[in-house]
């Protein structure tokens, strides 16, 4: 049984949080196992919460870059840690470097990028038979191969002494409901629900005495503030003013969450918060929140999905047509 385990990492906050699916699975397997985990350096807040991993080993390269010198110097700094297995995420040719550099024996991923001779425990993906991300993560764990009905949800840890610190830091009552609002989506245009949809559910809000804060990240400041302006500013708009723990934080206070496809998403649902998950371009059918506390919201027109970044047809009725009634609706 091996006793040390290296996951090479997603690059994106969704993934990563349905990776914790994964380190679960792996833990309930093997309880003695030592799991560590490469990856960008944002994850290290996500990776913080998941008591599953043991080490988190920061990837000084970006998932664009090779930069074949840095990946070998790292290597050489993972063969002395005597890794027995290495499970590779991504699909692309360069993030299985590492691990093969490394020589850590059994080196275990789907075919991708012809990456034979890279890895030696190599699979195919059958994407029709495994529809959804996690399951793709979970199959690359099983040593048969094979996928079992229950799928081990994400579950982030929460601080309470943390939970304090952000609401006093962020002027957040504790005597109103909070609603936050996530109105980003890092992949493109067309998996984001428009500005005055989330306004309207906002101010609906609002007037009922709730407290609603808008979460994202630098690129999402503009969307923000054109929420906010059409609710008078009376939002508290934290776009581009936290770190991702203290978005973790913040979301673990929510009363309820409204949120693109996203890795804001994803993190909602791995702390159990409701959801109302929106979907565009993209599908509930392959990154479900991974959360029996969610409605999954999209309206299935026959563009839908596309899986674009930005609507093909130019009119992005399958976000325009989703109204903000429907979001009240659910969450009601």
């Amino acid at each position: 049984m091996v006793k040390r385990c290296l996951i090479v990492g997603p690059s994106w906050v969704g993934d990563m949080v349905m990776a914790q699916s994964l380190f679960k699975r792996l833990k309930e397997d093997n309880p003695e196992l030592h799991l560590a985990v490469l990856a960008p350096a944002w994850s290290e807040a996500l990776l913080a919460r998941m008591p599953e991993v043991n080490q988190s080993i920061v990837m000084p390269v970006g998932h664009k870059q090779v930069q074949i010198g840095e990946r070998w110097r790292l290597a050489r700094k993972i063969k002395k840690m005597n890794f027995e297995q290495a499970i590779v995420l991504p699909g692309s040719l360069k993030s299985a470097l590492i691990p093969a550099f490394a020589g850590i024996p059994r080196r275990t991923g789907f075919v991708g990028e012809q990456r034979y001779g890279l890895l030696n425990d190599i699979r195919k993906l059958d994407k029709a038979a495994l529809p959804l991300n996690v399951e793709r993560f979970l199959v690359l764990g099983s040593p048969e191969h094979k996928l079992l009905d229950n799928i081990p949800k994400p579950a982030l840890q929460i601080d309470a002494k943390a939970q304090e610190a952000v609401r006093e830091q962020f002027s957040l009552s504790s005597g109103k409901p909070l609603l936050a609002l996530c109105p980003g989506a890092e992949f493109g245009p067309a998996k984001q629900w428009p500005a005055k949809h989330y306004a309207s559910v906002a101010s609906e809000k609002l007037s009922q005495g709730w407290q609603v804060a808008l979460l994202g990240s630098e690129a999402d400041k503009g969307i923000c503030a054109e929420i906010n302006a059409a609710c008078e500013g009376a939002c508290h708009d934290l776009s581009g003013a936290t770190s991702l723990t203290e978005v973790i934080d913040i979301l673990s206070l929510t009363d309820y969450v409204v949120s693109n496809d996203s890795g804001l998403m994803h993190i909602a649902a791995a702390l159990e918060r409701p959801l109302v998950a929106i979907y565009g371009s993209s599908s509930p059918a392959f990154t479900p929140p991974l959360s029996d506390n969610c409605q999954k919201l999209h309206l299935n027109l026959d563009c839908q999905p596309c899986f674009k970044r930005e609507c093909p047809l130019e009119h992005l009725d399958c976000l325009h047509k989703l109204m903000p009634g429907a979001v009240l609706a659910a969450m009601e």
